[in-house]
C-alpha cells in the first residue's frame, strides 16, 4: 500500500496553544492563539500581541500555524503575552514563506501604476539577459 506511509496525515490539530491566522471578518489577517475549545465548531481565541481581543470564533475562520504554545486551557491574557513573547511568535511568522508571499501581495496591491510601469520594463530588461545569456550557451556548445 504505497499511499499508506507512516508520517503522512495531519500535523496541525486544533488545540489549546495552537496559533492561528484569521482568514476572514474584522480582525483578517492577524494572528491569534487558541485558548480553549467551545464545541466542535468555534474556540475562545485570544491575540494581546496582535490586536485581537479575548474572543469567540468560528473554526471556518480561522487556518491553522504550525506554532503551538504551552498554555493551559482557558489561560488568561497575561499568561498568553508571556508564552507569546517566549516562544518569539512574531519573529518566526515573518520567516515563514506564508507571511512573505502575504506581505508580497499585500505590497503588488500597493503599487501604483508607474511602479508597475516600472516592474515591466525591469521584467522585460531581466528577460533580455537571459535570452542573451542562453544564446551565448548554445553557440557555445554547439562550437565545441
Amino acid at each position: 500500500r504505497p499511499f499508506l506511509t507512516r508520517g503522512m496525515g495531519f500535523s496541525k490539530f486544533v488545540e489549546v496553544g495552537r496559533v492561528a491566522y484569521i482568514a476572514y471578518g474584522p480582525n483578517q489577517g492577524k494572528l491569534c492563539v487558541i485558548v480553549n475549545v467551545i464545541d466542535q465548531n468555534r474556540a475562545l481565541v485570544d491575540g494581546p500581541c496582535t490586536g485581537v481581543k479575548r474572543q469567540q470564533m468560528n473554526f471556518k475562520a480561522l487556518h491553522l500555524t504550525r506554532f503551538v504554545l504551552k498554555l493551559g486551557p482557558g489561560a488568561r491574557t497575561g499568561t498568553v503575552i508571556k508564552q507569546w513573547t517566549l516562544e518569539e511568535v512574531a519573529k518566526n511568522w515573518e520567516a515563514t514563506s506564508w507571511a512573505q508571499k502575504m506581505a508580497a501581495k499585500k505590497r503588488r496591491a500597493n503599487l501604483t501604476d508607474f511602479d508597475r510601469f516600472k516592474l515591466m520594463k525591469a521584467k522585460q530588461a531581466r528577460r533580455g539577459m537571459e535570452s542573451q545569456l542562453h544564446k551565448k550557451a548554445v553557440m557555445s556548445l554547439r562550437s565545441k
